[in-house]
């Protein structure tokens, strides 16, 4: 008869490592053997038999802090936790799905990052006589948008619905974003801050605000990331914003 098998032998039989043999002696989920007369712990078949169990249900998801009461349970006991160990793996393998199908549209180039909605305004911009740049440029904006004012989405994509029924509007816009692409010292810039300008003080409410961000302690921080994206590869932004926006002020009308 056998006085059990050394924890190498242990860990092989039951195809685990020695570490992890160790590592549930720590946890208290296998009892240490005894020691042999060669100073040797020696496994029988009961440790054998918990460190299989112990790995199975480690294998099949069960936490360890749990993995203790579930086998010292009464059949009952045993079969309800595995329901409950079952209902968690499913919830688990639900959120993995959905984490692979978000990869597999952004590989695709789908436009995960933003609502129906949202893409259906994107959807609109070569038709209306955007370029891919601009389309572009329109959804990285709507992205930071979206994860810089969350509160206000919806009200800022009413607003840009709102602009592009106006064929007038659609019109500056788009000469908005070509003049983008102009030397900073372009002398048509000056003449294009007063049109835009004229424009938005005619009809106001086609100016896009960003609400929700004069409440927040760091909302001049994100009004900064927003309406300063774009600016490296349209270098003319900077002075025809800057130019917009004081004539705008200077005729009364409010820019946040």
């Amino acid at each position: 008869m056998t006085d059990g098998v050394t924890i190498s032998q242990a860990a092989a039989f039951a195809g685990v490592t020695v570490k992890t043999i160790r590592h549930y002696h720590k946890n208290g989920l296998v009892e240490e053997p005894a020691r042999d007369r060669s100073g040797y712990r020696r496994y029988g078949s009961a440790e054998l038999l918990r460190l299989v169990q112990v790995r199975t249900l480690a294998g099949a998801g069960v936490p360890l802090a749990g993995i203790g009461p579930i086998l010292d349970a009464g059949p009952e006991e045993f079969a309800a936790a595995l329901v409950d160990v079952e209902e968690n793996l499913t919830a688990k393998i639900d959120e993995l799905i959905a984490r692979r199908e978000t990869l597999r549209q952004l590989a695709t180039g789908d436009r995960v990052l933003l609502p129906a909605r949202a893409c259906a305004l994107l959807d609109r911009m070569p038709g209306l006589g955007f370029d891919a740049d601009d389309v572009r440029t329109a959804h990285e904006g709507l992205v930071l948008v979206r994860a810089l004012m969350p509160e206000g989405f919806d009200e800022y994509l009413t607003q840009i619905e709102h602009g592009l029924e106006d064929p007038r509007h659609v019109a500056v816009v788009k000469l908005t974003w070509s003049a983008g692409k102009w030397a900073p010292d372009d002398p048509r810039i000056e003449r294009l801050a007063e049109e835009v300008a004229a424009h938005f003080i005619a009809d106001p409410s086609l100016l896009p605000t960003l609400g929700g961000l004069q409440s927040r302690q760091d909302g001049d921080t994100r009004h900064e990331l927003l309406t300063h994206h774009g600016e490296d590869e349209r270098p003319g932004w900077i002075r025809l914003t800057a130019l917009i926006e004081q004539k705008l002020r200077a005729a009364g009308v409010d820019v946040p």
